[in-house]
């Protein structure tokens, strides 16, 4: 920071010129027209491949690609300019690119503007707010006209100002990239390190005195269900709305999430089937075996089953687990091919290994810390990304943030 400090104080201590984007930067759109894709070709991006261009799965033909115009070349800037608006990356690629009306191609003049500073100052707080001004909100989707994006104010120190922000914000990146890539490899050993005891500890091949049975002998389960049709406005919210769980709301740390989708209504209720906090349910259709222990009353989907009537052989936690280990093996015999599903035949003719109940608890408790550890890191990544990117963004405003040339 401080070399940065120096270069302002010696090469712009009058403040610095705020200039309008159309006079430092040309501005191109892209195709209007859907075009006609092809198996190999010429990579077409659009908005939702802003943060990797060259990973689009769609491609034009080198003959309609022949008739751009303007075809982007290294050190432009594709910006998304429908829905998401002013997200932007920098082309560092040579390989020809093809791209749809809802980015908008910025060719900055690089004598007085880098690249990747002018990214950074778009994605700045003074130039949200100078987009948002100018975005067409009531549109659908909302939109920012290619004229008006040329309109847009942004600071332009002189170069070596610029290249010693984008060296620091550049790093900031960097390392949080980094944090984020060390955090999804730990996790990932974890949950590895998880699932290797866990099916060593709940196999049936094992030294232990055991019984084998299968999930019919020893629980019975009940599928949800909701009143028809769906879309009745009725059925959902309003005074004495519970939550309703679906199969998206069971998540893969054996809890729902903390606030389901949707909510059912007073009248639906008795249409419907509870689950009273502490009960095992899981999913049965779609992504077929998410397992939890409901934290909350709610009421189930009929893709979601309650389990009733447990054997007493079984404690409720080592069942879980078993049931986590079950599918996990077991998933590839659903059928379907969009939406998977699985019969009730082949769900209760699971077998699982039952041993003592000491034992259980022994094994209960291993899984337990097991689950508690992969927990813990899988919230702190999120956190510690989620921190990460508003402390990034905050220096990345402060640094963007000059006083005005005089």
């Amino acid at each position: 920071m401080a070399k940065l400090e120096q270069l302002i104080n010696e090469l712009c201590p009058n403040g610095v010129e705020y200039r309008t984007l159309n006079t430092i930067c040309n501005v191109y759109d892209g195709t209007h027209q859907t075009p006609q894709y092809t198996d190999s070709g010429i990579k077409f991006a659009s908005v939702e491949n802003i943060a990797d261009l060259y990973a689009t799965e769609k491609y034009i033909s080198v003959s309609d690609y022949e008739k751009y115009k303007i075809k982007p070349q290294r050190n432009d800037l594709l910006m998304t300019r429908i829905g998401s608006i002013g997200v932007c990356t920098v082309i560092e690629s040579d390989e020809p690119l093809a791209y749809y009306v809802s980015l908008a191609l910025l060719r900055p003049d690089n004598s007085i503007l880098n690249s990747r500073y002018l990214k950074y100052a778009i994605e700045s707080l003074h130039c949200r707010k100078e987009l948002r001004k100018r975005t067409l909100v009531n549109a659908v989707p909302i939109k920012i006209n290619m004229g008006d994006i040329g309109k847009i104010t942004l600071p332009v120190p002189p170069l070596p100002v610029q290249s010693e922000i984008v060296r620091i914000l550049d790093n900031f990146t960097e390392l949080t990239t980094e944090l984020t890539a060390k955090l999804t490899t730990e996790l990932t050993a974890r949950k590895t390190q998880y699932e290797y005891y866990r099916n060593e500890l709940l196999g049936e091949e094992s030294n232990r005195t055991i019984t084998i049975k299968t999930i019919g002998e020893v629980s019975t389960y009940r599928r949800g269900s909701f009143p028809q049709p769906y879309g009745n406005a009725e059925w959902y919210d309003g005074e004495g709305a519970m939550p309703f769980v679906q199969v998206a709301d069971i998540g893969e740390d054996m809890r729902l999430v903390s606030d389901t989708k949707r909510k059912i209504s007073k009248i639906a209720q008795p249409k419907s089937v509870f689950a009273p906090k502490g009960s095992i349910i899981i999913s049965l259709q779609g992504s077929i075996g998410r397992i939890a222990v409901t934290q909350y009353d709610a009421y189930i989907d009929r893709t979601v089953a309650i389990f009733n009537n447990i054997s007493n052989e079984l404690l409720p936690r080592y069942f879980v687990y078993q049931l986590q280990r079950v599918f996990a093996e077991k998933e590839k015999t659903a059928r379907g091919s969009t939406i998977k599903t699985i019969t009730k035949e082949e769900f209760t003719a699971f077998p699982i290994a039952i041993p003592s109940i000491e034992e259980q608890e022994r094994i209960v408790a291993i899984l337990d810390r097991f689950d508690t550890l992969y927990n813990d890191i899988s919230e702190r990544l999120p956190t510690e990304i989620e921190a990460r990117q508003k402390q990034y963004e905050y220096y990345r405003d402060k640094l963007l943030t000059f006083e005005p040339a005089k």
